[in-house]
């Protein structure tokens, strides 16, 4: 599946892109050269940048937790 790993490397991309414009305003306590690896750490410093950033940085951060979040392929418990 060469699309997925083109769509994660795009949203890993867009993730830091995002840290870079926020790191000094809210995410002064990261390293300088920090950029997180692993889709949960993706995850956790979103959710600082919509905690402590803008109202944009918290749209744009919420939108990328809806790419990084997993979706369930199995049957839904009410069915």
């Amino acid at each position: 599946m060469e699309t997925r790993g083109a769509d994660a490397n795009a949203v890993t991309e867009a993730v830091n892109q995002l840290i870079d414009e926020y790191r000094i305003r809210c995410l002064w306590f990261l390293r300088p050269d920090y950029y997180p690896s692993t889709p949960e750490e993706r995850l956790r410093v979103l959710g600082y940048i919509e905690r402590h950033g803008d109202r944009e940085g918290f749209r744009r951060a919420a939108t990328l937790k809806r790419w990084l979040s997993p979706h369930s392929g199995g049957p839904s418990a009410i069915s």
